[in-house]
């Protein structure tokens, strides 16, 4: 019996009320549109489902891999054999038991604790405001923008380990480092929920300091397009968007992908973009600004192969 026969009599018998889905079109659950077929999809609403998911996965070759809103996410156009699971239903947002805190469940959108926290006279996340992702993903890759990052603002996680059980980690604990943390490190250990500690503050300054970068982010970026975010790390000393323009890379187009016109730093799905389209124009946009001034740009996109997972 394979693991998908398997998983569909399980869930069936333990898990009747979460919705499972089949042959789940990545495209629909990532901000580049693109991707093939999950095998199954499953949409927990509680962090005894997902523990209850990715326990029976990986114990009988399910692979699962936990998914946020997928903004930082290149998937195989081959599909992935293996569960996915979304952290979309693990959206509860609360005031923390200590005061300045609040609590935010993996599957949050960083826009939407950042709005909590604005109502709740608490300031520290306005840099997140803008940013498309979840409170997991944020974990995960210590996301940050305008001199702000979960490092700064984290008091602690609730992180599920593998053959472990759950531990709360305190934010000086997570060996973070420039879009990166300890999860970075430990792929299978999954964030459940995560504490901030922030600083009282004036909500209607709070509010107009999030306008203003909001304003920056859509005057500075494609937002109008699909696109996995900044598409290089930016290496030290340098901005990555700067030295991709200096190369004559602006507008560079493989297939349905290209290095955005507006800003360099960005690779968009035009239309049509398969994952090795993508691929190809990172590829040529390395060479290029390798050649041309001797640095290395790492992808900060996560590639999801179809094989290799």
């Amino acid at each position: 019996m394979n693991w998908v026969t398997e998983f569909d009599k399980w869930a069936a018998d333990y898990l009747p009320d979460v919705k499972i889905t089949a042959e789940e079109s990545m495209a629909k659950h990532t901000s580049f549109r693109i991707g093939g077929p999950a095998r199954r999809m499953a949409f927990p609403e509680s962090g005894e489902q997902m523990v209850l998911l990715l326990t029976f996965a990986r114990e009988n070759g399910g692979r699962p891999f936990v998914l946020g809103k997928g903004t930082n996410l290149l998937v195989s156009d081959k599909g992935l054999d293996r569960l996915v699971i979304s952290t979309a239903g693990l959206r509860q947002v609360e005031a923390g038991t200590a005061p300045g805190t609040i609590m935010a469940e993996a599957g949050v959108p960083l826009v939407r604790a950042a709005d909590f926290a604005c109502k709740q006279g608490l300031s520290g996340l306005e840099f997140a405001h803008g940013i498309p992702g979840t409170v997991g993903g944020a974990v995960y890759m210590n996301a940050g923008a305008y001199g702000g990052e979960v490092s700064q603002v984290l008091q602690g996680v609730s992180v599920l380990f593998p053959g472990e059980g759950i531990r709360f980690i305190p934010g000086a604990e997570m060996a973070f480092s420039y879009r990166h943390s300890l999860l970075a490190d430990q792929p299978e250990a999954v964030a459940l929920h995560a504490v901030f500690c922030l600083c009282p503050g004036d909500p209607a300054v709070i509010q107009e300091r999030m306008r203003e970068l909001m304003a920056k982010r859509k005057a500075s970026q494609p937002l109008e397009l699909p696109s996995a975010g900044s598409t290089f790390k930016r290496p030290e000393g340098h901005y990555t968007g700067a030295l991709i323009q200096q190369c004559g890379l602006k507008g560079l187009t493989v297939g349905g992908a290209q290095v955005s016109e507006k800003h360099a730093g960005f690779i968009i799905n035009r239309g049509g973009a398969s994952c090795a389209d993508v691929l190809e124009l990172i590829r040529q946009v390395q060479q290029r600004v390798l050649a041309e001034t001797g640095i290395l740009l790492e992808p900060e996109v996560r590639v999801l192969d179809g094989d290799a997972g």
